[in-house]
């Protein structure tokens, strides 16, 4: 029977192959040996991103935006819910046409002239037995007045039924001007004529004065393409905004 022999167990832990540590241990063992620290954990969260604060610039400027479109929401509902008239009238003592600009060779253009003609109109029809016109020179050298007074009697109507009122600088003053001439002449009702944007403006201006009242749409001599009709609908709300906001407060006429 052979004899077994026993050999050393160091020596055989030291035949067992070796086998090299993994990359990442491996950079964790080289870790330590240089620094002698532990290696922190690298955590798999995220930070989150932090999140930018607004200056002081753009919290104002939020806030002007914000106000901004508060005003042109009232505005817009302001021109949905103004008055279209305070009577039920069907007769007046004159038709009042309110400014619109001459061009600058005194002419009346589309929308002066398409008021004028819808006025014409209605005196023919026997609404009133007479015109007020009203505007000054406010956009060139012209007074929109005395245009449309030409304009006027050039479709029939006689001098002696069209007043000519030519201080008016805009819409409050058209409406103050015309009833002042009313009530020297103790009229006291009227038609108000204008293009059909710019009548909820009026209405809200016109429901502050002593008279009784409607309005009446002109309309457009030819169709008008849909970037100027919201162009005169922006215009036209913006207008009614600073009528709300400053005009009506300012320009306090009396008639």
């Amino acid at each position: 029977m052979p004899r077994r022999t026993w050999s050393d167990p160091f020596q055989l832990q030291a035949r067992r192959p070796t086998v090299p540590p993994a990359p990442a241990l491996q950079w964790r063992l080289e870790e330590i040996s240089l620094t002698g620290k532990q290696p922190r954990r690298l955590s798999r969260r995220r930070t989150p991103a932090r999140r930018k604060r607004l200056g002081w610039r753009g919290r104002l400027a939020l806030s002007a935006a914000a106000i901004v479109l508060a005003l042109l929401v009232w505005a817009s509902i302001a021109r949905q819910l103004a008055p279209v008239s305070n009577t039920s009238l069907t007769r007046f003592d004159a038709i009042i046409v309110l400014g619109a600009a001459a061009d600058t060779d005194g002419n009346p253009t589309p929308t002066q002239l398409a008021s004028v003609t819808e006025a014409v109109h209605e005196y023919q029809r026997g609404v009133a037995p007479r015109l007020i016109v009203s505007g000054a020179a406010v956009l060139n050298r012209f007074v929109e007045a005395r245009v449309m007074a030409r304009s006027a009697h050039a479709q029939g109507i006689p001098e002696s039924a069209i007043f000519v009122e030519p201080e008016a600088m805009d819409t409050i003053q058209n409406a103050c001007y015309s009833v002042r001439i009313m009530k020297a002449h103790g009229w006291r009702s009227a038609e108000v004529v204008s293009k059909a944007v710019h009548l909820p403006r009026a209405g809200l201006i016109f429901s502050r004065l002593p008279l009784e009242w409607r309005t009446h749409a002109a309309p457009p001599l030819s169709p008008k393409p849909a970037v100027y009709a919201a162009a005169d609908s922006a215009i036209e709300t913006l207008k009614t905004a600073r009528y709300l906001v400053w005009a009506r407060q300012i320009e306090r006429c009396e008639p």
